[in-house]
């Protein structure tokens, strides 16, 4: 294994924003947008080209891209599914302020999340169970799979230290508002929901995160009245992509599967938590390809691999107490194969300050937020 994968995978970044960046917002739709060269120039990414639709910054290794007209976007390679397109307006590209609030800072700067608590409590979620066989193949079901993860993750976690608290252990069928309950008795806990997928001919991996109040889930068919309703979740949103973008690299670079990106919904068992939480989708089982990998003890030992290298990495990257128990050691890491190699600092300062509307941290993001506002 390439030593970069041994330091850890991450796609957390530490980078300085600059207090001089100006911002101007556009109001399309009823929504705030800001420029993609705003963007640039307050992460210091400074090289800024278009070419055609899309629009690539990039320095010391690290990218940001986008295309008008879609909602993927990449962070160092590794694909990120907006809230919303990017757009233009008079010719500029611009993303939604939600997206840059949302996705963009809690992910280039965790370090910038406030109250972000100490790690040391890991509740794993082995989906359906019992009568609810989930999604099945030639091969096997996804209940037994899910399990089979859970338990491997589970041993590796409780070797690195971790309280390990696992929401069925056995052929059991537990309810969804069940294992809400059970995530939300422990505090200073992530909460990581093994699935695999079925649909066709898809392929690949995804990580859900909780959808952001007033923001459609990618599951349903357009906006809905409940996208406004207040999920306990929703406390957690910087926090919540973080741990996706640290799960999702993790898996991707792991086991080389297809990219589908970082996704939002609002599945129970992320919507009623109140720890931050992800669910992954490890593979199709209605696909051959993937159906025949996940059925091999060897992906499913990867697949646990990574978690506990999420985990590890999420720690890393959000603070100076959890960097210090996990050794407070530099991280490198390759996002993609043949993808750009880059430094992850651990090394942070806790500076984050309760956001505001439309998409301000509801942790963190307090220096974004006066920037966006030109406060000081």
């Amino acid at each position: 294994m390439p030593r970069a994968l041994l330091l850890g995978i991450a796609l957390l970044l530490c980078i300085a924003a600059s207090s001089h960046a100006q911002w101007t917002l556009y109001k399309i739709s009823g929504r705030d947008y800001v420029p993609l060269e705003n963007v640039a120039n307050f992460y210091g990414l400074g090289h800024v080209q278009h070419v055609g639709n899309a629009t690539v910054m990039e320095l010391g290794g690290r990218s940001l891209k986008g295309s008008v007209g879609s909602v993927e976007f990449f962070i160092n390679r590794l694909k990120f599914n907006l809230s919303y397109p990017i757009t233009e307006y008079g010719g500029v590209p611009v993303i939604s302020r939600m997206d840059l609030t949302k996705v963009i800072e809690p992910v280039l700067r965790p370090q910038k999340i406030k109250n972000a608590e100490l790690v040391d409590t890991i509740v794993l979620d082995a989906g359906h169970g019992g009568h609810d066989n989930g999604a099945t193949s030639l091969y096997g079901n996804e209940k037994s799979f899910t399990l089979d993860v859970v338990n491997r993750a589970r041993m590796l976690l409780m070797q690195a230290g971790y309280r390990v608290v696992l929401t069925r252990s056995n052929d059991t069928f537990i309810p969804l508002e069940d294992r809400c309950r059970i995530a939300n008795q422990y505090a200073n806990a992530l909460f990581i929901s093994v699935h695999f997928n079925s649909g066709g001919a898809g392929t690949g991996l995804e990580t859900y995160t909780l959808a952001p109040r007033g923001v459609p889930s990618m599951m349903a068919d357009g906006p809905r009245i409940s996208d406004f309703e207040p999920c306990a979740g929703n406390i957690n949103d910087s926090e919540n992509i973080a741990l996706a973008t640290a799960t999702h690299a993790s898996l991707v670079v792991r086991s080389r599967m297809y990219d589908r990106g970082i996704k939002r919904a609002r599945f129970v068992v992320i919507r009623d938590i109140t720890i931050p939480g992800v669910l992954i989708e490890g593979g199709f089982l209605s696909n051959d390809y993937d159906a025949r990998l996940i059925a091999t003890p060897a992906y499913r030992q990867q697949m646990a691999m990574s978690i506990l290298q999420a985990v590890q990495n999420y720690r890393r990257a959000r603070g100076p107490a959890d960097a210090e128990r996990d050794g407070g050691a530099q991280l490198r890491a390759r996002v993609a194969p043949g993808g750009n190699e880059y430094a992850d600092a651990a090394r942070r300062q806790p500076d984050g300050q309760r956001g505001a509307a439309d998409g301000d941290h509801e942790r963190g993001g307090g220096e974004l937020r006066r920037a966006l506002r030109g406060g000081s």
